[in-house]
This record gives C-alpha cells, sequence and structure tokens, in this order.
C-alpha cells in the first residue's frame, strides 16, 4: 500500500479553518498523528483534515479530548474514521444524546419550581431536607439531579 503524502502543520491549519497552534496542541496531546522531517518541522498526513474535523464535531458535542483519543483509539490501526467507522461512532454519540435530552426533559420540568428543591422557602426546604441532609449525596441542585427529600 503506498504511503500517505505528508503535509505541512499550516495546511492542516488552513484546510480545516483553525490555528496552527491548535493542530499542533492536538498533535502534542497525541490525538493526530505526526512526524518529524530531518530539519525538525513537523509534517502530517494528509487524512489528518478528517480526523482534525472529527475532533471538533466531537468537541461541539460536549466530547472532552480524553474521550474524543478513546474513541478515536478504538478504531482499527489508530486511523482516521472512515464512513463505517462513522456510523459506528454515530451510535456512541446518539446514545450520549438521548441521555442528554433525557437530563434536559427532567430539568425542563423541575424549573416549574426553583433551582434547588423548588419551594424557594427557607421553611419548607427545612421539612424536605432538614440539617441539609441532601448534601451528603454531594454537590449541586440535588433534587434537580433525581434525589428525592428525606421525609
Amino acid at each position: 500500500m503506498p504511503q500517505e503524502p505528508l503535509v505541512s502543520i499550516g495546511f492542516i491549519a488552513k484546510r480545516t479553518g483553525n490555528a496552527v497552534s491548535l493542530i499542533r496542541y492536538y498533535a502534542n496531546q497525541e490525538i493526530i498523528p505526526s512526524v518529524r522531517t530531518p530539519g525538525g518541522s513537523r509534517v502530517f498526513p494528509r487524512s489528518v483534515i478528517r480526523r482534525v474535523s472529527f475532533i471538533l464535531i466531537a468537541q461541539n458535542m460536549g466530547y472532552s479530548l480524553d474521550e474524543i483519543r478513546q474513541l478515536l483509539n478504538a478504531l482499527p490501526d489508530n486511523r482516521t474514521p472512515t464512513k463505517d467507522d462513522w456510523t459506528s461512532l454515530s451510535e456512541v454519540f446518539n446514545q450520549r444524546i438521548e441521555q442528554r435530552i433525557a437530563e434536559l426533559t427532567q430539568l425542563k420540568s423541575s424549573l416549574a419550581g426553583c433551582i434547588g428543591c423548588g419551594c424557594l422557602s427557607l421553611d419548607k426546604c427545612r421539612l424536605y431536607n432538614k440539617e441539609d441532609n441532601i448534601a451528603t449525596k454531594g454537590a449541586g441542585a440535588r433534587f434537580l439531579l433525581g434525589d428525592r427529600p428525606n421525609l
């Protein structure tokens, strides 16, 4: 199989519409492959353009770089996602989207009250959450996260 052509970091940045510093960061994080020329310049397989696009799409969907790295590392030979790979990865993304929709639906229904327990009353909160017992379940608006008052 012929070796893929190598291109400059500037070429990758221009084709993806991103700063050279972002491409360098992805390379330093080992999310995209690069090689050094004898002169010390960094060059990339041309397919990195698609890989960077995938990274940006996944980041826009709320995935962290660590999660993106795991998804990409799961591909055979650490390759750039193909159309078939994208189909498989889309299933993973769809699961995340469905989970997020469920969380947002829960949040939407909870907003009829207030942030927290929904009562906006310290007196009533003392009835449902005496001595702030719900805090033992963690930080944040625990009732919005699905916890229930200790009655």
